[in-house]
């Protein structure tokens, strides 16, 4: 999941399974980044030590209680 208070939008985390809000945050498409679904991407294996800002973040098992996400309020 991504952070999405500390994201800048930068751009580090162009692997396929991300995409920005309309506030160029990032966030995980898969589970629209409520940070439940597990990613099986070897991409993804390397962007959370890419963030600049540490805001990717990864977890087993998928968080269950992260308060970082910004995207329902810009749906």
């Amino acid at each position: 999941m991504i952070d999405q208070e500390t994201c800048l939008g930068c751009g580090a985390c162009k692997v396929g399974i991300f995409d920005y809000d309309k506030e160029w945050a990032a966030f995980v498409i898969l589970d629209e980044n409520a940070g439940t679904a597990e990613v099986f991407d070897e991409l993804f294996e390397n962007a959370p030590e890419g963030c600049p800002t540490e805001s990717i973040k990864a977890e087993t098992p998928p968080f269950k209680n992260f308060r970082g996400n910004r995207l329902d309020e810009f749906r």
